[in-house]
């Protein structure tokens, strides 16, 4: 069976095959991740290199079509994150679509272990939201609140996902593009959060070593998916899960 390659579709087709449902009124959570055929989540501790430009272009709609990204400290600092930027194709398509200007990131940090002077702060238009805990040192809380921060309290020592996501949905951002890392997601999967996956996988054969797409919380029973649609392009595939109906 031969199956559509992304630049057999226009960034209309991209845009329906890939936008939330309409009508939303609670948070919609879609993760997204890339691994190797062996199930691999990184190579060299980053994601890069199991990475490749269809990849990346469905990686950049996801930020384009969502209301909020929502990340775990550990992949912002692995990763070097920073503020979604602005561009004329981003600002146009979010227009047209009726979402705010930029995406904001929100990073759950239990023991803020982000600091102030990384680029999710220096190098951004939108100041973050970080979901942390009461048993975070306050120092470090009053740190990121100093430097624009919206430093919200989501639990006494481990952020509360359902509280995050309730919080999220008080500000009209229903939206959730969750960008990992393995902890945050095998969090979610747990609590049986997770409406959507979107994951590559790449044609290679990372061996040993790297863990995989989730990890930590052990969930009570697997999750049942329906597969939405899948894409190809260089042997990459990019397929997309929607939760069963009625799960």
């Amino acid at each position: 069976m031969l199956l559509p390659e992304p630049g057999d579709l226009s960034d209309e087709d991209l845009e329906r095959l890939y936008d939330y449902p309409a009508g939303l009124d609670r948070p919609w959570v879609q993760a997204n991740f890339v691994s190797s055929a062996d199930g691999a989540v990184t190579v060299d501790d980053v994601s890069e290199g199991l990475s490749h430009p269809a990849d990346k272009q469905i990686f950049m709609l996801g930020r384009d079509l969502a209301d909020v990204v929502l990340v775990g400290a550990g992949t912002v600092l692995a990763e070097g994150y920073r503020g979604v930027q602005p561009s004329r194709r981003r600002a146009e398509r979010r227009q047209r679509l009726g979402l705010a200007e930029l995406t904001p990131i929100a990073v759950v940090s239990g023991r803020c272990t982000i600091t102030p002077d990384l680029p999710l702060f220096t190098d951004t238009q939108i100041p973050p939201i970080v979901y942390t805990t009461e048993g975070a040192p306050a120092a470090r809380r009053e740190a990121l609140a100093a430097a624009g921060a919206d430093v919200v309290i989501a639990g006494a020592l481990t952020v509360e996902l359902t509280e995050a996501l309730a919080d999220l949905g008080r500000r009209g951002l229903c939206r959730v593009n969750c960008e990992g890392g393995p902890h945050l997601f095998g969090a979610l999967v747990a609590e049986n959060l997770v409406d959507e996956l979107c994951l590559t996988v790449a044609p290679l054969l990372a061996g040993a070593g790297a863990g995989r797409i989730v990890d930590g919380h052990l969930s009570d029973a697997p999750r049942a998916m329906e597969l939405s649609s899948v894409l190809h392009e260089d042997g990459f595939l990019m397929t997309r899960y929607r939760r069963r109906r009625g799960g």
